[in-house]
């Protein structure tokens, strides 16, 4: 019997593909945007941008989703031309956190629900 190579994530927490509904309005270095979140997790997200960033560059974020206004703070981990920007979460206020994890939650089990429903 042959095993299967296991695949290791340098993530910490998994992402979740988002559905159209999840924006974000962003600023760094004086520039401000508004995109869509292509997918999230506890720690980052993707963001859909034709907007080019370095990497290790910094961006303020804020989120206006059910669970309430989301803001934070993150970096640029990877930028891919023409696609958006990889970002990682750098600073949070606790009430922030708490309605970030209710929203990954709610994508989740909504996920789930749209997969249950198509299988």
């Amino acid at each position: 019997m042959m095993q299967q190579p296991v695949v290791h994530s340098r993530r910490f927490t998994s992402r979740i593909e988002t559905p159209d509904g999840v924006w974000v309005y962003w600023s760094a270095e004086g520039r401000e945007d508004t995109s869509r979140v292509r997918n999230l997790s506890l720690g980052g997200l993707f963001l859909e941008t034709l907007a080019s960033k370095k990497v290790d560059s910094t961006l303020q974020l804020d989120f206006l989703v059910q669970e309430g206004q989301i803001s934070a703070d993150a970096i640029v981990r990877r930028a891919e031309p023409n696609s958006g920007l990889a970002l990682k979460f750098t600073d949070m206020r606790d009430e922030d956190k708490l309605r970030l994890d209710a929203l990954v939650n709610r994508l989740r089990k909504q996920q789930l629900r749209d997969n249950g429903a198509k299988g």
